[in-house]
């Protein structure tokens, strides 16, 4: 075998060996089996929280007792501006995992769920015989979580239910860039005061097993950079001539690879 050939046969097992490598980088879920079930957790439900703003609605057949049980809509500006827009005041659950509500006096909501929280209320509101006949809603008012790092729109997104996957929240950031790493999906937790990172492998089907793949309030999702944005940031950062003549040698070594090879 000439060296005309031997060059070739190289620069071939080379590009194919970059084509091969690249889709274990990115592709999702590669090891799932196909037609394979799995138990879906379909009673998950998001729990109320230290600092949740939640709106409590109480309704009746006699609007009147139900009307001291409401919190007031309220129109509000931004700085300057008036803004003409109306928003339902909340109920802030304080540090003690409490919200103080009308006549029901404080009420402990930390840890409930939403219907929980709703079965509680309209229990006392009958107990106490206050309304017979109480229809009790519950909703957060500051659901959010937040995506950063290497997503195409990264920042905070308002949930208008109370069920986000990890995936859906990357979904709704523009998915991640090709400089994002796949295999360390960082997401950050605080619960009573301590806090946890619990990395993630989008190409392990193991994800859908984790304690965060359903996203509670206030989590944050962090996609680090791979080695290719972290060689870019590094370039840009030092901008030195050793830095460019090396690329220069690189670039200069392969198109006289090329060129022999075609000559």
């Amino acid at each position: 075998m000439n060296r005309k050939m031997k060059n070739l046969l190289w620069l071939s097992l080379i590009l194919l060996f970059t084509s091969c490598a690249a889709p274990k980088e990115v592709l999702y879920f590669q090891d799932v089996v196909s037609l394979k079930e799995e138990v879906v957790d379909k009673g998950y439900e998001a729990k109320i929280h230290k600092d949740d703003l939640l709106a409590i609605m109480v309704n009746s057949k006699d609007p009147e007792l139900a009307l001291p049980f409401n919190m007031p809509v309220v129109t509000f500006q931004i700085g300057s501006q008036y803004s003409g827009q109306q928003r339902l005041l909340g109920y802030l659950v304080d540090q003690n995992g409490d919200i103080d509500f009308p006549i029901l006096g404080k009420l402990h909501v930390e840890g409930l769920t939403r219907m929980q929280l709703t079965e509680l209320i309209k229990r006392k509101l009958v107990d106490e015989d206050l309304i017979k006949d109480p229809i009790v809603t519950v909703q957060f008012l500051n659901y959010k979580i937040s995506v950063l790092g290497e997503v195409a729109r990264p920042g905070s997104f308002e949930i208008s239910g109370d069920r986000i996957t990890l995936l859906e929240a990357l979904g709704m950031a523009g998915d991640l860039t090709i400089y994002g790493r796949r295999d360390r999906i960082a997401v950050i937790r605080e619960n009573d005061g301590k806090r946890q990172i619990l990395y993630h492998d989008l190409r392990d089907s193991d994800i859908f097993q984790s304690p965060c793949y359903y996203l509670q309030q206030n989590d944050i999702v962090y996609v680090e950079p791979n080695r290719a944005r972290s060689g870019q940031s590094r370039v840009n950062s030092n901008n030195s001539v050793g830095v460019w003549m090396s690329g220069v040698s690189v670039l200069t070594s392969v198109a006289a690879l090329l060129i022999n090879v075609f000559k």
